[in-house]
């Protein structure tokens, strides 16, 4: 019986090699909008007619350790690994009928502390400090023989799973390693730490996940997370506790070039200056200069022209570039709904109309109790985290944002942002 069970083991890891050595060589999508959503409401997001769509990935919740016998096992590298079947199954579920719909879908890996001590150990970064009660989110651990081992092995297990030829559990095209890595306390804790060792710590973990990645597809894509500081850091974090997002992009690129560069993109947060204020086209610290404090919606060009600086292609071309988090704040007030609204026509616009920027990507689908902020689509039923309630005025324009029907459903909002004609949005435009 040993001896069975050990041929099938080989046989599972010939059958998991070869699979390694033929990448799925399908190309890149091409879709035709830039509308997309972070769901969660699967047939909602449909009806909304999104072709981008964003999901959260909690690496560690995947993974059981204890080979239950429901588990669904993988073979890595001489290794045998388990995900859990409930957790995959809900991944399952919403990956195949948003891909099913020609939506993109890009996963968010994120890197939780959990009540599981041994997963703690594998998966936190040895500087992830337990006492910042921020948001619990550890830096990727690249920094031990098991975490490097676990997160290849995991990223590699999804890759496969989502890039098969058949296409049966759906196909994600995108991954998102990590959150907003600038705010690195917050987001991306390895306790104290300056740019410099943030980044690359990052690098390497990005490498990781896209050499993980491209053992089962040639053209998927791999991104980095920022939010929106940029030649400053967030403002309540300290000198090692956050750090420009334009520094920390130079030093992760200037770390991939030295190591060996590859072909990372990158995944922008671009919020309004005031997270509680929707009405961008006033922030005062988003200029036109490449040394811009902030790049929100209001100076978003900034961004793919920085891009485009010779030391940050790839290959003779710029990094492609999401909009993979961000939204508007509806604020209480009369015309709150109103201006939520109308920041999101402002910003839709200006985005359908800038090159080098391949999808807008909307946060909330439903407001979130916990999140301070009312950024959903939806708002959310009293005494609930983030059970639907009712609709407001910002569905309806997202709805029509890509539809013949656009400019009717727009209109409201030229003189909420005080212009006359959408062209005012963008730089240099000529006064009415």
């Amino acid at each position: 019986m040993r001896k069975i069970r050990g041929w099938i083991a080989g046989v599972a890891w010939l059958i998991a090699a070869a699979a390694l050595a033929a990448p799925n060589p399908d190309p890149y999508p091409s879709p035709t909008s830039k509308k997309g959503l972070q769901v969660q409401m699967v047939d909602d997001a449909l009806s909304l007619g999104i072709q981008h769509a964003a999901l959260n990935c909690h690496l560690a919740s995947l993974v059981d350790l204890t080979a239950r016998p429901d588990s669904i096992p993988f073979s890595f590298e001489g290794n045998d690994y388990f995900f859990l079947a409930a957790p995959i199954a809900h991944l399952d579920s919403q990956v195949q009928p948003l891909f099913a719909h020609g939506v993109v879908v890009s996963l968010i890996l994120l890197n939780y502390e959990n009540g599981n001590e041994e997963l703690n150990r594998i998966f936190l970064h040895p500087r992830y400090d337990r006492a910042a009660k921020t948001n619990r989110m550890s830096a990727f651990n690249v920094a031990t023989p098991d975490g490097v081992r676990y997160l290849r092995a995991v990223v590699t297990f999804l890759a496969q799973r989502y890039s098969a030829p058949d296409s049966a559990h759906g196909r994600v095209w995108n991954y998102i390693v990590g959150n907003e890595v600038n705010s690195h306390w917050w987001w991306n804790n390895m306790g104290r730490a300056t740019p410099e060792e943030v980044a690359s710590e990052y690098e390497r973990a990005v490498r990781l996940v896209h050499d993980a990645v491209r053992t089962a597809s040639d053209h998927a894509r791999v991104f980095l997370s920022f939010e929106h500081h940029w030649s400053i850091r967030y403002p309540a974090g300290a000198a090692d506790q956050s750090c420009p997002g334009r520094e920390l992009l130079e030093a992760f690129a200037r770390y991939a070039r030295e190591r060996g560069d590859f072909d990372w993109a990158l995944a922008y947060h671009p919020y309004p200056e005031n997270l509680g204020e929707p009405c961008f086209w006033n922030d005062k610290s988003a200029t036109q200069a490449d040394d811009t404090p902030r790049i929100t919606f209001k100076n978003i060009e900034v961004l793919p022209r920085y891009l485009a600086r010779p030391e940050l292609l790839w290959q003779g071309h710029p990094r492609r570039i999401i909009l993979s988090e961000q939204g508007f704040h509806c604020p209480d007030r009369p015309n709150g709904e109103r201006d939520q609204a109308a920041a999101y026509c402002a910003a839709w616009w200006k985005i359908t109309h800038l090159d080098g920027i391949d999808a807008f990507i909307l946060h909330r689908h439903v407001d979130h109790a916990y999140e301070g902020l009312n950024l959903g689509l939806w708002t959310h039923q009293p005494n609930t985290i983030s059970t639907p309630d009712r609709k407001r005025q910002m569905y309806e324009v997202f709805r029509l944002a890509d539809t013949p029907d656009w400019e009717k459903a727009f209109a409201f909002a030229l003189p909420v942002i005080g212009i006359e004609r959408w062209e005012q949005l963008l730089p240099n435009a000529v006064p009415p």
